[in-house]
């Protein structure tokens, strides 16, 4: 019988790699996991987290003025970026080390640093260049913003990743996309005082939604003073002396300080070296699995967004304590991705789970 370094190797410490790394340790498996960035993974570090609390400043400009409404007196309110990314930052800080914690209290040895896959139980650590064996092998890495449309000038344009550090707030700021990262930055920073435009390809923002929540959410993000430019997308983006022009179809162009593409994410499977060990991936490059979350090489599995089921943090948590329960618990669990309930932390929030009025009315004669 073969002897590997460890039982598994979990490669990517954010919700997903976290939870199957902490479960299968406690089923005692001998595990070791590599992060090449934070651990805690997008919703941590660069997601939900960092997102919502940037949602609550927002809000904060509508409560100042209905305060005044049940007789509060108060000076005129000023806001302060800069102390609101250094807030921001001190609490992910917090939680990525309540995550490493909890690594260390499994016995799980971390390590900070990329690792790439050579055969079906090989790796290699970047970091230093040592080989691990694995019994096991997690891919477990996420997905990351796509820079599209690809037109000149994109590289000038941020993502979501990029957003949550910038150096001041930008007094004028386009949102290129029409889902949930989009109309959520776009609440946020209209709310905190920028002119905020809107440019979307879809004649509506949330495809996908109930017509009446789409509808309603519109109306927010005009009402909070955001600028919509539907069936819109930029053609070209321009550097000048106070910021970017951006040329749109339909032959508009917009001046902003900071351009912002929020059109989709792709699943982060470039240079693991899953070509290599013969893991089949789509055309999207999501890694294929089975309803156990097992590729189509029997000791490499993937969890969480990278294999583009339902791309949600809980979800990726399921995925990663099922994985582990199959595995190592002696129980085989296959999640179930359906009626799963979704949220949008915009202004309105919008929450939803089962069918849209839409899907309902073709599958059932109503």
């Amino acid at each position: 019988m073969a002897v590997y370094d460890v039982d598994l190797f979990v490669i990517g410490a954010g919700s997903g790699g976290v939870r199957a790394a902490r479960i299968a340790a406690a089923h005692g498996a001998k595990v070791m996991i590599a992060e090449e960035f934070r651990i805690g993974g997008t919703c941590v570090i660069r997601g939900c987290v960092p997102k919502k609390l940037m949602v609550y400043a927002s809000r904060y400009k509508d409560h100042f003025a209905d305060a005044a409404g049940f007789g509060w007196k108060l000076a005129a309110p000023s806001f302060d970026w800069p102390r609101l990314v250094g807030a921001k930052e001190k609490e992910i800080s917090r939680l990525s080390a309540i995550y490493r914690d909890n690594l260390d209290k499994a016995g799980i040895a971390v390590e900070d640093g990329r690792a790439e896959i050579e055969d079906a139980h090989r790796l290699r650590l970047l970091a230093d260049g040592r080989k691990v064996s694995a019994r096991i092998i997690l891919i477990a890495t996420g997905a990351a913003p796509v820079l599209e449309p690809d037109v000149p000038g994109r590289e000038f344009a941020i993502t979501s990743n990029e957003v949550f550090d910038l150096p001041e707030l930008p007094k004028r700021m386009l949102i290129v996309g029409g889902g949930y990262i989009a109309v959520e930055f776009a609440s946020i920073f209209a709310r905190l005082g920028t002119e905020v435009s809107l440019a979307a390809r879809g004649e509506n923002v949330l495809r996908g939604f109930d017509d009446d929540m789409r509808t309603g959410l519109r109306e927010g993000l005009a009402d909070a003073g955001v600028k919509l430019n539907f069936g819109m997308l930029p053609t070209r983006i321009e550097k000048t002396p106070t910021g970017y022009r951006v040329s749109l179809t339909k032959g508009m162009c917009l001046d902003a300080d900071q351009v912002m593409i929020a059109t989709g994410r792709r699943p982060n499977t470039s240079g693991l070296g899953l070509e290599t060990a013969g893991v089949e991936r789509d055309s999207l490059g999501a890694v294929k699995v089975d309803a156990f979350s097992k590729t189509n090489v029997e000791s490499i599995y993937a969890v969480g967004d990278v294999t583009n089921r339902v791309a949600l943090t809980p979800v990726a948590i399921r995925e990663g304590h099922a994985f582990a329960e199959t595995v190592f618990g002696g129980r085989a669990e296959a999640v179930v991705h359906s009626n799963i309930p979704t949220a949008v932390f915009s202004t309105p929030e919008l929450g939803c789970v089962g069918l849209t009025e839409t899907e309902a009315r073709a599958i059932y004669d109503c």
